[in-house]
C-alpha cells in the first residue's frame, strides 16, 4: 500500500507532502468551510487522480501529520496492492430517516470480504446513533465501523458530505473496505471529567432531553453552568454529559454533547439519544487527561506494523476547549502510531467508533477516535 498526502493553504495553494508511484484506490479529504468551493475542490482532486473515488466532508478544523490546522483541505490518496474499495451515499430530506439511511449504506457494501466501513454524514441533519445502529444491523459483527459527522467549525450550520461528487449538505456517504490482505485498528478515548451526582433520565424522547430526576434538564444545567449558562448553547461543547444504562459498569459510558437548547420547553437537543431512564453526569475538561485520552486511543489502534494510514476524527468540543494546546493531542498520537503512520483527521460533530470498553460501535461526542488501514 501506498500513500500521498496533499495539502491546500489560502497562502501556499496546493503542496504535495508525499508521493505516489501509481494510481489511486482511493482519495479521502477534509475541507474547512469556505476553503475552496467543493466544485474545485473536485476538479482538482479528479486533475491529480483521474476517476478514482473520492470521499471527504466539511469539518471543524483539520489535521495532516502531527499538525492542526484552520481554514486548509488535507487529502490523502492510497494505493492498495491487493485491497478494493466500493463507495455509496444517500440523501437525508429528515432526521427520521436516519436508521434507514445506514441500513440502506452497509446494504449497498455488504460482502463476503468486506473488512471496515467508514462513514462521512452530514452534522447537523443526522441522528448519528441511529445512523450507526441502522449500519450494524446489516452487517456482521465482525466488520469494523468507523467514521465521523462533517463539521462547520463551531457555528453548527451547514456541513456538507462528497461522494466522487461535489459536497452537498444532507449526504451520507461510506467507503467499505475488501480483502483479506487489509488490516485495520482503531480506538476511542475521551478524557473528560466527571463532576456532580449522577441522575436518572426521568424524560427524554430521542437525541431531546426534558428532564433529569423530574426537574426540567435546562435549568438544572444552567445551575451547574453558573456564569457558563450566559454563553448557552456554544458553552455546552465545554461542559458535555455522559450517559449510561443504569446497573452498567462504569466505563461504558458514551459521551453526549449539547447542539441546542430550547428555552420554552426547558430542554436540551443532543447530537446521539439520551434514553430515558439512563443515568448521566456533567463532565468538563481537563487538559491533561485529554491528551492523555488521545493516546490512549492511538495505543488501541496502534496493532498495525508498517506503513499504515491513520485517520483521526476528534471533536470541535476539543478543539475549543484546548485552544493552542489542540496540538498536544495531535503529536502524542503521532508519537505513539510512529514514523510509519501518516496521519489524517478533521475535528467533528460526532465520532464513530466501537468503544473502548465494551467495544460496540456507538456515536461518540467529545472523544479522539482512530482508525488505522494498512495492507499486509
Amino acid at each position: 500500500m501506498w500513500i500521498e498526502q496533499r495539502l491546500w493553504t489560502p497562502e501556499g495553494g496546493w503542496t504535495v507532502t508525499e508521493t505516489s508511484p501509481g494510481k489511486a484506490s482511493l482519495v479521502l479529504y477534509f475541507a474547512a468551510p469556505g476553503a475552496l468551493t467543493p466544485e474545485s475542490i473536485l476538479a482538482d482532486l479528479r486533475v491529480a487522480y483521474g476517476n478514482a473515488p473520492i470521499l471527504g466532508c466539511t469539518t471543524g478544523g483539520e489535521i495532516l501529520g502531527p499538525e492542526v490546522l484552520d481554514d486548509s483541505i488535507v487529502v490523502s490518496a492510497l494505493g492498495f496492492d491487493k485491497a478494493s474499495v466500493r463507495m455509496a451515499s444517500r440523501d437525508l430530506s429528515d432526521v427520521s430517516q436516519s436508521r434507514e439511511t445506514g441500513a440502506a449504506l452497509a446494504r449497498e457494501l455488504a460482502g463476503e470480504d468486506l473488512r471496515a466501513i467508514f462513514i462521512l454524514s452530514d452534522g447537523t441533519k443526522v441522528n448519528g446513533d441511529s445512523l450507526v445502529a441502522g449500519c450494524l444491523s446489516a452487517v456482521t459483527s465482525d466488520v469494523v465501523v468507523t467514521g465521523g459527522l462533517a463539521g462547520d467549525g463551531a457555528r453548527f450550520q451547514t456541513t456538507a458530505v462528497g461522494c466522487s461528487d461535489a459536497m452537498r449538505p444532507g449526504r451520507v456517504a461510506a467507503v467499505g473496505f475488501y480483502g483479506d490482505s487489509l488490516a485495520i485498528g482503531h480506538g476511542s478515548f475521551g478524557g473528560w471529567d466527571e463532576f456532580g451526582p449522577p441522575r436518572t433520565i426521568t424524560r427524554s424522547a430521542a437525541n431531546v432531553l426534558y428532564e433529569l430526576d423530574g426537574e426540567p434538564a435546562l435549568d438544572l444545567y444552567k445551575r451547574y453552568l453558573g456564569e457558563e449558562a450566559q454563553g448557552l448553547p456554544g458553552s455546552a461543547l465545554l461542559f458535555p454529559l455522559s450517559i449510561r444504562p443504569s446497573g452498567d459498569d462504569a466505563g461504558a459510558e458514551v459521551v453526549r454533547t449539547i447542539v441546542g437548547i430550547d428555552e420554552e420547553a426547558k430542554s436540551m437537543i443532543f447530537a446521539g439519544d439520551v434514553p430515558t431512564g439512563h443515568l448521566a453526569r456533567l463532565m468538563r475538561g481537563n487538559f491533561d487527561n485529554l491528551v492523555d485520552g488521545a493516546g490512549r486511543a492511538a495505543e488501541a489502534a496502534a496493532a498495525i506494523k508498517g506503513p499504515s494510514l491513520g485517520l483521526l476524527v476528534s471533536c470541535i468540543g476539543r478543539k475549543l476547549l484546548m485552544g493552542q494546546r489542540i496540538a498536544e493531542e495531535v503529536e502524542i498520537v503521532s508519537d505513539v502510531l510512529g514514523k510509519e503512520a501518516s496521519l489524517m483527521g478533521f475535528y467533528s460533530y460526532g465520532e464513530i467508533s466501537p468503544h473502548g470498553f465494551t467495544g460496540k460501535c456507538e456515536l461518540h461526542n467529545q472523544t479522539m477516535t482512530i482508525t488505522t488501514i494498512s495492507e499486509r
